[in-house]
């Protein structure tokens, strides 16, 4: 019987072993999946849980109840991978032999990794929202906030979610307004890039978007430490920007035993075929979601599309035939942008987000780009979606190839024209 360890029961591994445990034969398959703990999060809720339009208990549901029949649940903390020896190393001294392994572990916010973010500042007027912990522990402190200057920051790219800190800052740009203390609040967001985004139509749209809210831009910013007593972020080459409130996006990096386990790059990232996502050593690993080291958005729609071009593809593989599919890093994303408003963004390896409708041109129901009711509600929407078909692995009727159906491609602005300068 040939054995295929998972490692990673979040978005991408529970849909690998949901739709792989129908494609292969139970007789000469034996599936596990590897995971620290029993509670699967939705992590796209972490972003709500500030502004109580999500309460905790609707972003966590026990991992076993997604985890199919005929496939194995392990709980345990992940040592270290043997490659050569195809075996998996647990911390409390069990090993797992595989004859293939799909990696499948994420990635995941590392405050530790810049000096001062974990000081005594830390949870008292510096927070994050990536973790389950920190979006709770933030909603206690934007309560309490109704004046100063509150930073919207990200470290490093890539990071999970790439528009998140975005929309972060618009939905607190809304807040205040509601709550009548946006005149004595300063709103600024600080990021590595050049612009709002990292591409020109898009960071175009999204610059004009925080200017039009009044929000500074501080561009290029590349973080050296925290001054913890001070309160200020402090660049590389030695800008300051000080803070009353500060939200940051820590750097994200793969799980540490990936490190290990010599199989990831310098942030923990698992090398791999961009189109096959097949580890780039080993011909028995494979790398799905954020795992991975592709140029892709690390968001749940890139593993959606991922896994169900990844199936087939495994299926061909471990049978000894070509790999059928190739991806193409398509990524679709809604962006909350407040007042009951969003954006919808569908883009892939070769084409930036472009204006439009999607899915149907002239019809959609969604706007590309566009902030409209619909992709609010869209947004809203895919917390069901997401617990009810893309967890199970069942059909979601999106194409996995991007399509340039309904795009518009407008003439490129500059960067340089899409920030509103400190």
């Amino acid at each position: 019987m040939k054995r295929l360890v998972v490692l990673g029961g979040g978005t991408a591994g529970t849909m690998v072993v949901n739709k792989l445990r129908r494609r292969l034969d139970r007789r000469s398959w034996q599936i596990t999946v590897v995971d620290r703990d029993d509670d699967h999060l939705y992590q796209p809720g972490f972003l709500f849980l500030p502004f109580g339009t999500y309460a905790p208990e609707q972003v966590v549901r026990k991992r076993h109840r997604f985890i199919p029949d005929g496939v194995d649940l392990v709980l345990a903390e992940i040592d270290r991978v043997a490659p050569d020896e195809k075996v998996v190393h647990l911390q409390d001294g069990r090993t797992l032999a595989y004859d293939y392994l799909v990696i499948a572990t994420g990635t995941s916010p590392r405050p530790d990794q810049t000096p001062g973010m974990l000081g005594e500042e830390w949870r008292r007027s510096i927070f994050d929202f990536y973790t389950f912990d920190g979006s709770r522990a933030l909603a206690d402190a934007l309560r309490r906030f109704d004046h100063g200057r509150l930073v919207v920051h990200v470290t490093e790219m890539p990071i999970k979610c790439p528009v998140a800190p975005l929309e972060f800052t618009f939905l607190a740009d809304a807040h205040l307004r509601e709550r009548g203390v946006r005149d004595r609040v300063e709103l600024v967001f600080v990021t590595p890039l050049s612009g709002a985004f990292t591409q020109p139509i898009a960071s175009a749209h999204l610059g004009s978007m925080l200017e039009e809210r009044k929000i500074l831009v501080e561009p290029d910013f590349m973080v050296e430490r925290v001054d913890d007593e001070h309160k200020a972020l402090v660049s590389y080459d030695e800008r300051e920007v000080p803070f009353d409130l500060l939200v940051t996006v820590p750097l994200n990096m793969g799980a540490d035993y990936v490190a290990r386990s010599g199989l990831g790059d310098e942030l923990n990232y698992v090398p791999v075929d961009k189109h096959t996502l097949l580890s780039t050593r080993y011909d028995t690993i494979f790398a799905v979601g954020d795992a991975s080291d592709i140029p892709a958005s690390k968001a749940g729609s890139v593993a959606h599309f991922a896994v169900d071009l990844f199936v087939e593809n495994f299926v061909a593989h471990a049978a000894g035939r070509p790999m059928p599919h190739s991806f193409d890093g398509h990524a679709n994303c809604f962006v909350e942008s407040g007042d009951g408003k969003g954006l919808l963004i569908d883009f892939n390896y070769d084409t930036q987000p472009l204006p439009g409708k999607f899915p149907l041109p002239g019809v959609g129901p969604l706007s590309l780009l566009k902030e409209t009711r619909a992709n609010h509600l869209g947004k809203l929407a895919f917390r069901w979606i997401y617990w009810n078909v893309l967890l199970p692995g069942r059909y979601l009727p999106l194409p996995d190839h991007m399509s340039m159906t309904g795009k518009q491609v407008p003439a490129e602005p500059s960067t340089a024209d899409a920030a509103v300068h400190i």
